[in-house]
C-alpha cells in the first residue's frame, strides 16, 4: 500500500491521533473528490499558546484559534500546506458544542483541509458552505471509529 504524504506532529503537546491510516485515507478521498492532488499535507497538534503565537506573528491577530492553515503550494490544484490545531480549542469546543472530542478534531482536520481545497469562510455565505462542506465530508468518514 502507497504511503500518502499526510503527516501528524506534535508541538509542546501530547496528542495520539486515533486511527491515522484512516484519517488519512479520509482527507485524501476529500481531495481527490474535490479533484485536486495531494503533493504534502502535515498536520501539527499544539496548544492554545503555541498557536496563539503563530497567530500574533503571522497574522497579526492577538486572539486564540483553533486551526491556522498555510498554503504552500505554487500550481492551482495541488495540495501543499501545513494545518496547526490547538488541541486545547478542540477540546473546548467538544465541550461547548456537546459532542465527542475525536469529532470536533475531525470537523477542524476537514475545514483546514477545505481552506487549502479553495474554500473561504470569511463572509457569512462563505462560513454556510464552508460548513455545509464539512458536514458533507464527515458524514464520509464513518470508516473511523472513536
Amino acid at each position: 500500500m502507497k504511503k500518502l504524504p499526510i503527516n501528524f506532529f506534535e508541538e509542546d503537546i501530547v496528542h495520539h491521533l486515533k486511527q491515522k491510516n484512516a484519517v488519512r485515507s479520509w482527507i485524501n478521498a476529500t481531495i481527490e473528490e474535490e479533484k485536486h492532488q495531494l503533493q504534502e499535507l502535515n498536520f501539527i497538534f499544539c496548544s492554545d499558546n503555541y498557536l496563539l503565537n503563530i497567530n500574533k506573528q503571522y497574522l497579526n491577530h492577538d486572539t486564540f484559534t483553533d486551526i491556522i492553515t498555510f498554503d504552500h503550494s505554487e500550481v492551482k490544484g495541488i495540495i501543499y500546506g501545513d494545518i496547526f490545531i490547538s488541541i486545547d480549542r478542540v477540546k473546548e469546543n467538544a465541550k461547548t458544542f456537546k459532542v465527542a472530542v475525536s469529532d470536533e478534531l475531525h470537523r477542524i482536520i476537514i475545514h483546514g483541509t477545505l481552506h487549502l481545497l479553495g474554500y473561504p469562510d470569511k463572509k457569512k455565505e462563505e462560513k454556510a458552505k464552508m460548513t455545509e462542506m464539512e458536514d458533507f465530508y464527515l458524514a464520509k468518514r464513518e470508516f473511523i471509529k472513536g
